[in-house]
């Protein structure tokens, strides 16, 4: 029969491929180091070659042809997968060139700096919005490091009148520099 899918070009390709083919996968494993991928690869090529044999010159050598397509494969197969560790390394990099960034500018960090003139205009208009009392509760412990039982004694109230202004002074704050609070949480925790 002939070359439209009689039983003759079956037998041909079984012949071809038992002949073929565990040469053409060794030789495709040496360059992609992986079995099943030199199987798909020499299989990909052989199906190819014999799905398009009709548009081929009469002379050509279904060997010879299917090697050169499993070699294309093969450096295809190769370039793709430099191309991915060449991204994989670039993202490496960057992933390292912003982990040493981040590094160096928290070791440079200072926090007295952090607060700029600016910073402590905000504060200190927040602070000056609070009552007296709390305001002065409130910087008796942030600033001058003071107890609650120290303060309670010094102004004549109870410890739970301490922790009450002090939080009342901490909601307060947070909700007026909400703008600004990740620079500040330092401040506001008692």
């Amino acid at each position: 029969m002939n070359r439209n899918g009689n039983p003759i070009d079956l037998v041909s390709f079984n012949r071809l491929f038992t002949e073929y083919n565990e040469r053409f996968v060794r030789f495709a494993l040496t360059y992609v180091d992986d079995y099943m991928e030199a199987e798909d690869i020499v299989m990909e090529a052989m199906t190819y070659y014999w799905e398009n044999r009709s548009r081929l010159d009469i002379g050509t050598h279904p060997p010879t042809y299917i090697f050169a397509a499993i070699k294309n494969k093969c450096l295809n197969h190769l370039r793709d997968r430099q191309y991915r560790q060449a991204l994989s390394e670039q993202l490496q990099e960057h992933a390292a060139w912003k982990l040493s960034l981040q590094i160096a500018t928290l070791e440079a960090c200072n926090p007295e700096e952090l607060l700029s003139k600016e910073m402590r205009e905000l504060v200190d208009r927040a602070l000056n919005k609070l009552p007296e009392t709390t305001r002065k509760i409130f910087l008796m412990h942030r600033f001058e490091e003071k107890s609650r039982r120290e303060i309670a004694l010094e102004m004549d109230m109870s410890v739970k009148g301490v922790e009450y202004h002090l939080d009342k002074a901490t909601r307060s704050l947070k909700k007026s520099l909400k703008n600004v609070l990740p620079l500040l949480l330092y401040l506001l925790h008692y």
